[in-house]
């Protein structure tokens, strides 16, 4: 077997490799599901609506099928007692397995794998590990991101977003999700990393090129844009990791690092993968939450009022937001063994799509489904941070984040009005607003 000079292989690795992730990742899938979707099938034309439009109604074309839709390509499910079902059982495995792919493009893909990319859907993230490792991770990370862990900083969260407000002071008209919806978050993400102020820019930098990486059907110059930004996150953030080895704090990627479990804590590529996770996924969703719910209730003025007559409204507000405009529309599972869901066979190796955003407007679960309403009294049984064991680790900080974010938008600017020019992100997977102009109205004035 010949081997090639070192420098070729640099450039195979460089050049190659990358446009072969990239065509099984991004440009095959989308290319089977467009062409789906011009022959009718619903699969198809979910995920083409999905792309920064107006997907439910398809997702009720979807539902009028009943419990589970055919497609060519794969299962399909608007039903939340379903959706729970698939999201739960063993009979199902999150992620892609690029074993199973069989022949020469199986090969072929696995040839081209970088293991030293740590991106929120590569193993060993959350998102993708499965029993017994998922179970043995979990345990160690869950009890550092606890309800009561994200409490404790909920007084910090306060404090950053009435300093971001305050830079708001003066201006009349303002692109909140760049001024205010994106900084909340990504400075929060670097509380609970322990990045040093100086170097918080550099994050927010890494969070937003690398929170497509969530998405399906990216283009290559957005990919390499991902790739880059995951590569150049782990380098920062193994240097990171060894000054909070040598100078922990008080942040809970220090106490991450520290856990243990029967004297067995995270090894250095299960720390990357869990801070890696954080900063895409708590980034982009947390994102989309604050500018979907501002919409929301700029749409609604009456349930606006609501809260501002009764601010106890909030926390559940939060969660009618997560309901009716989840900024995760959808999650997919693949069956590892002939299976039967709502009465329908399942064969082996079956791609099976949940969308979480129709299953939170299920009419057998939801009264009048499609009614945002902040007093709903079951709110919360959305799955718009999934179901099962792959729940969302960062549910209790999102919440958090969206209804201290949102409340002290509202308290400080109450007469805010939205100005034409919204647009909504290009992605299909994730739902949120890429530029989302206000005009701020005069500050609220102080309780005597």
């Amino acid at each position: 077997m010949v081997t090639a000079p070192a420098p070729v292989r640099q450039r195979i690795d460089r050049n190659v490799k990358p446009r072969v992730r990239w065509a099984f990742g991004h440009l095959l899938p989308r290319t089977v599901l467009q062409r789906a979707a011009g022959k009718g099938d619903l699969q198809g034309r979910l995920l083409e609506a999905s792309r920064g439009g107006d997907p439910f109604p398809v997702f009720e074309e979807i539902r009028a099928h009943g419990p589970v839709y055919s497609g060519k390509y794969a299962s399909v499910t608007t039903s939340l007692p379903v959706v729970r079902e698939v999201l739960a059982s063993n009979d199902f495995r999150a992620g892609f397995d690029a074993s199973e792919v069989a022949g020469p493009l199986g090969r072929l893909f696995t040839w081209a794998l970088d293991p030293t990319l740590l991106g929120p859907l590569e193993p060993p993230s959350l998102l993708v590990t499965e029993p017994p490792d998922h179970t043995r991770y979990r345990k160690l990370v869950t009890r550092v991101f606890s309800v009561r862990a994200v409490e404790k900083l909920r007084a910090r969260t306060e404090i950053i977003a009435a300093d971001l407000l305050d830079s708001l002071e003066g201006r009349d008209t303002v692109e909140l999700v760049e001024s205010y919806c994106t900084l909340l978050p990504v400075t929060v993400i670097a509380e609970v990393l322990g990045v040093p102020a100086g170097e918080r820019e550099r994050v927010l930098g890494f969070g937003a090129a690398a929170a497509p990486s969530l998405d399906l059907g990216l283009s290559w110059q957005r990919f390499r844009s991902v790739e880059n930004a995951l590569a150049e996150f782990s380098t920062w953030l193994g240097e990171h990791l060894e000054r909070l080895r040598a100078e922990p704090g008080e942040d809970l990627l220090s106490q991450l690092v520290a856990a243990r479990e029967d004297g067995v804590g995270l090894d250095e590529r299960e720390l990357k993968a869990t801070a890696g996770l954080v900063l895409a996924a708590g980034f982009e969703t947390t994102v989309n939450l604050l500018g979907n719910g501002v919409a929301l209730l700029r749409e609604h003025p009456d349930q606006l009022q609501l809260l501002i007559d009764d601010p106890s409204l909030w926390p559940n507000a939060v969660d009618e937001m997560l309901r009716i405009d989840p900024p995760v529309l959808l999650t997919g599972r693949s069956a590892v063994r002939d299976t039967v869901i709502a009465g329908q066979p399942i064969p082996r190796g079956r791609v099976f799509t949940t969308v979480l955003a129709a299953a939170n407007r299920d009419p057998e679960v939801f009264t009048d489904p499609d009614r945002f309403d902040v007093t709903r009294a079951n709110a919360k049984d959305h799955v718009a941070f999934s179901a099962g064991r792959h729940y969302c680790l960062g549910a209790a900080l999102a919440r958090m984040e969206g209804e201290v974010g949102l409340r002290a938008l509202f308290d400080r600017y109450p007469e805010l009005q939205t100005l034409p020019g919204a647009r909504r992100r290009d992605t299909r997977i994730l739902r949120g607003y890429d530029t989302l102009p206000v005009r701020l109205g005069p500050r609220a004035r102080a309780a005597v």
